[in-house]
């Protein structure tokens, strides 16, 4: 998985890549320390991949040194010098030592000095086996005897260097601290981080935050994203950066893969192979495996990450419990899953969620790959932008159509931009089609839904869209969600661009030549195709039309006929030629705008779930009455889930339809006159949401049960005159604002406990609300300009949830004493209250109300005393303007 540069790139050595050859060169007197201290040493730095420039014991037979010796030592970073008794009687160690000294003064050399059970103030004073060495070489040396100074001079500056004292400290530890050493200093000297990682840096910084390195307790951290966005180049840097500090460290790579290929045992070996550091590990099953990793590395501190993890299991086997590893230890898991984290009890502020690159990074990242630089060049500036848009962040993308561009003129580029929507870059699709592979299969026929024709909907509507009586999808639309492959934002669907053109190009692939006998289509040249030719097949599930501007089209008449099982038809801007004489019964979504003509002859689709078709002219002829309203009927009762809603409807010359003559839609606001749609006693089992804001033609909503009702919305219908019986028990949003001639509401509406706000602004003629108020969770009530309303209801004990009460411009004569029991009320709103008396002395028990308005000349409280629980405690604004005084 690319990030933000190919993993290729850490291939190169950490020497290579800091401009020396070597990490590390060994100065050491072979015959006192090679198959000992000197080996040890050795090994560790080689374990921990620090590349160690050690001498061949052949070579040190010779008289002379060996040139490659004095090159090595040039291109070495650091200069391991292990001073035992006999080192300075070695002519070749001197010579060694004299070369590393002047690199360290020219500062391309650091020098840790190591005294093997030794005096340290005898290398520098030159005393015992020191001095006598350097009288020896004086002597055999008389020719050449500044070359003897130099030496001595070597020695004793080195001596004088803070290092390892042998004598007072276990061989074993010193090695320990040395390599540590040298890994930090390493670290800190240069990047780690190829340059082609374009952003990679604050990204790290938030994992590492979440690590939290340096702490004793054991932690899992999860990176989760979607394919191609990093994860593993991610986990990899951090892991490159801080295996050192660990006791052990395993990166086990394409877990999924490998898992596949040769099983979880092959890694659970691997992992206690490069923990361990052993080679001859051997079990024969899962369970056998965990429990050696659980005992093997109880005690130890390690640095393990498990790359694309995609199954519970192999979490389970590899990495089961935090109690299976030492203090201080860290996994880090990659996976596309979330859900497999949470499973695994990693905690959500424990997943590092891989984010998409920001505009800049993606063109800087795109540049490196096409360009070689960190910009465009001259005249492609426009064009990467447009790449930049298409890949939305994606790296992988990103990279990869850099890679392909790279080179090829402004023609090749448009040619290739254009083909984008149509055939995206392979490699990029096969990393996403992982994650769509994995799923159940009402997961993916869900995915290619939205992918199709979803996106950007709301949530909850596709729900009730997709649900049928013994199936609901929100379980797999969560598990999309956890699996990277959709997200929710502000309650509506949406996927990555290229995740959309995932899924359209696995429904392409279903049938390339012939779109009929795809499962659903949505490219406007093949649904036309379709729909003129009469190539429909029963595999078809759903169809989009949509086109930018409007467009006039001739389709076949029976072009759905052979779509029996067709779910979902979305014509948007088209206008067609000759109405249809056929549409599939098996419809749950029909959504046609502007449709011109009737219903086809006796069409009535009965597994309908919404239907959306605004300004249509669907006719229902007079003979046809009857049966259509029936059919209606039963529509209302039985098949409308979640939205029932009615709209104003026009005849083809625009003006009101009248009489017998009319129109049913989805939507019928506004309308004059109706099919008697709704009759007593309906049943409305699934019914969510009811609008019929603007029905002129009500004049009494009938006697309905509709358990799971919601929100029912009668704004605007000026001939209601009254509300009856309504078994909602679930209703908590009730708007009758503007129904001029609304005279009584049933008792009924005084009970409805789920009720949270209900509106009667402007019901000018209501007079006669339900005797008692006992809704218990009704925050805001609203009666401005009920002016024939005289009395208010009483309101009962269970009514603290209240917040908001607005009388203004109301006719109530009087405040019922029992508004001392809304005991929340924040604000009480009675201006122009005309006839308002008295208030009562029961209004001072309000202490949460801070806000009150009421006229002057009718707020005379006839209180003369109050306990300590009464008064306006929390009252911060106070109006006692008369009405004459209020603006308008």
């Amino acid at each position: 998985m690319a990030f933000m540069g190919s993993e290729s790139a850490f291939s190169s050595s950490s020497s290579t890549v800091s401009g020396f050859k070597y990490d590390v060169f060994l100065s050491f007197r072979g015959s006192d320390t090679r198959k000992t201290f000197t080996d040890h040493l050795y090994a560790a730095l080689n374990q921990k991949g620090i590349f160690t420039f050690r001498d061949d014991e052949k070579l040190e037979r010779g008289t002379f040194i060996a040139p490659e010796l004095l090159r090595a030592i040039e291109e070495s970073r650091f200069a391991v010098v292990i001073i035992s008794q006999d080192y300075a009687s070695s002519s070749w160690c001197l010579v060694e030592l004299a070369k590393i000294v002047e690199c360290m003064e020219k500062e391309r050399l650091i020098i840790l000095p190591v005294f093997h059970y030794i005096d340290p103030s005898d290398v520098r004073n030159l005393r015992k086996t020191f001095g006598e060495a350097f009288a020896k070489h004086e002597e055999l040396h008389e020719d050449n005897i500044e070359e003897v100074h130099r030496w001595k001079a070597a020695l004793t500056k080195v001596g004088k260097i803070a290092g390892w004292d042998l004598r007072d400290k276990h061989e074993a530890k010193v090695v320990e601290e040395i390599v540590g050493k040298i890994l930090d200093k390493l670290t800190s000297t240069y990047s780690i981080v190829p340059k082609d990682f374009v952003g990679i840096n604050s990204r790290m910084e938030e994992l590492v935050n979440l690590l939290g390195m340096g702490l004793n307790d054991v932690r899992f951290i999860g990176i989760w994203g979607m394919g191609g966005m990093g994860k593993t180049t991610l986990a990899r840097v951090v892991y490159d950066k801080f295996r050192h500090r660990f006791e052990g460290s395993s990166f086990l790579a394409n877990v999924r893969e490998e898992c596949g290929k040769q099983g979880i045992v092959h890694l659970q070996k691997q992992l206690l192979s490069d923990t361990l550091m052993e080679r001859n590990i051997d079990f024969s099953d899962v369970q056998w495996g965990s429990s050696v990793i659980e005992k093997r590395l109880h005690y130890k501190s390690v640095l393990i990450v498990l790359d694309d993890v995609d199954q519970p299991d192999q979490l389970e086997a590899l990495v089961g419990m935090r109690e299976w590893f030492g203090q201080g230890s860290r996994v880090i898991i990659t996976t596309r899953n979330q859900h497999l984290l949470i499973g695994h009890d990693v905690a959500e502020a424990e997943i590092y969620k891989a984010k998409e690159l920001n505009s800049d990074e993606a063109l800087q990242l795109f540049s490196r790959k096409a360009f070689k630089k960190d910009h465009p060049s001259e005249g492609y500036v426009e064009l990467s932008k447009k790449v930049i848009c298409y890949a939305q962040g994606h790296p992988l993308a990103l990279e990869v159509l850099g890679s392909f561009l790279k080179g090829r003129d402004l023609d090749a580029w448009e040619s290739a931009l254009g083909r984008l929507q149509e055939t995206p870059p392979k490699k990029v699709l096969n990393t996403l089609q992982i994650s769509f592979d994995g799923l159940e299969e009402t997961e993916k026929k869900i995915f290619l839904d939205i992918a199709c024709f979803f996106k950007g909907e709301d949530k909850n509507r596709v729900i009730n869209i997709l649900r049928t009586p013994c199936y609901k999808p929100s379980i797999d639309i969560d598990v999309l969600e956890e699996k990277s492959l959709i997200t929710i934002s502000k309650g509506n669907l949406w996927m990555h661009d290229l995740l959309q053109d995932l899924g359209r190009q696995i429904v392409h692939c279903e049938s390339p030549e012939q779109p009929g006998c795809r499962s659903r289509l949505w490219h406007k040249d093949d649904v036309l195709h379709v729909l003129k030719n009469n190539t429909g097949s029963g595999k078809i599930r759903g169809i989009m039309l949509h086109s930018p501007q409007l467009v006039k089209v001739q389709l076949h008449t029976e072009a759905f006929k052979k779509m029996e099982n067709l779910k979902f038809l979305i014509v948007e801007n088209v206008h067609i030629c000759e109405p249809l004489e056929f549409l599939p019964n098996s419809l749950i979504f029909l959504k046609w705008p502007n449709y011109p003509f009737h219903w086809p002859s006796e069409y009535f689709p009965e597994q309908l779930v919404a239907i959306e078709m605004p300004d249509s002219r669907i006719r229902l002829h007079s003979s046809e009455n009857h049966t259509v309203r029936s059919r209606f009927e039963r529509f209302c009762a039985f098949f409308v889930r979640g939205v029932l809603t009615v709209t104003r409807t026009v005849t083809k010359s625009g003006s009101r339809l009248t009489g017998s003559d009319h129109t049913v839609r989805s939507e019928f606001k506004n309308h004059v006159r109706l099919p008697k749609l709704i009759t007593q006693g309906c049943r409305f089992e699934n019914l969510v949401d009811a609008n019929l804001s603007d029905c002129e033609f009500i004049t009494e909503l009938p006697k309905l049960w509709a358990p799971n009702l919601e929100s029912l919305n009668l704004l605007g219908c000026k001939n209601l005159v009254k509300l009856t019986e309504l078994e909602a028990p679930n209703l908590k949003y009730l708007n009758l604002c503007h129904c001029g001639n609304l005279v009584e509401i049933d008792e009924c509406f005084g009970s409805l406990e789920n009720l949270t706000e209900w509106y009667l602004n402007g019901c000018s003629k209501l007079r006669i609300l339900p005797s008692q108020l006992r809704l218990k969770s009704l925050y805001l009530f609203k009666l401005t300009g009920c002016s024939s309303l005289e009395k208010l209801p009483n309101f009962h004990p269970e009514m603290e949830c209240l917040k908001e009460l607005w009388l203004t411009e109301s006719g109530i004569r009087e405040v019922p004493s029992s508004i001392e029991h809304l005991t929340n009320l924040d604000e009480l709103n009675l201006q122009r209250c005309k006839n308002l008396r008295d208030l009562p002395d029961s209004i001072y028990k309000m202490q949460q109300l801070r806000l009150l308005y009421s006229p002057t000349a009718k707020l005379r409280p006839t209180c003369d005393s109050f306990d300590g629980s009464s008064g306006f405690v929390n009252m911060t604004y106070l109006s006692l303007q008369a009405y004459e005084d209020f603006p308008d």
